[in-house]
């Protein structure tokens, strides 16, 4: 029944789209730059490396809402641990940061 139920929107999707390419809505959007004319070419691994630098800083929020919600239940224990977590967190950001891994220029 999902999968008749998948294959229906899909095909009623197909039925009732409206396609109309125009250049705005073919152009590059997101990184704010065209394609590379060569998959070869050089590019800047700041992108790259902002991209892996946020994923680790916003574990840091996966890790405090779960903490958060059993606070009371785990007492100093889960403190100093989420204490140790955050600390270890910060000292990583000031070494990305004294790298200059957050500057663009």
């Amino acid at each position: 029944m999902a999968c008749g139920i998948i294959l229906g929107a899909k095909i009623l999707a197909s039925l009732l789209k409206i396609n109309r390419p125009s250049p705005e809505k073919l152009s590059p959007f997101e990184c704010g730059f065209g394609e590379f004319e060569d998959a070869r070419s050089k590019f800047d691994v700041k992108f790259y490396l902002l991209a892996i630098l946020f994923i680790v800083f916003d574990l840091e929020i996966a890790f405090l809402f779960p903490w958060s919600v059993v606070f009371t239940k785990i007492g100093w224990y889960g403190f100093g641990a989420m204490g140790l977590f955050l600390l270890i967190l910060i000292l990583g950001f000031i070494v990305e940061w004294k790298k200059g891994a957050l500057e663009w220029e």
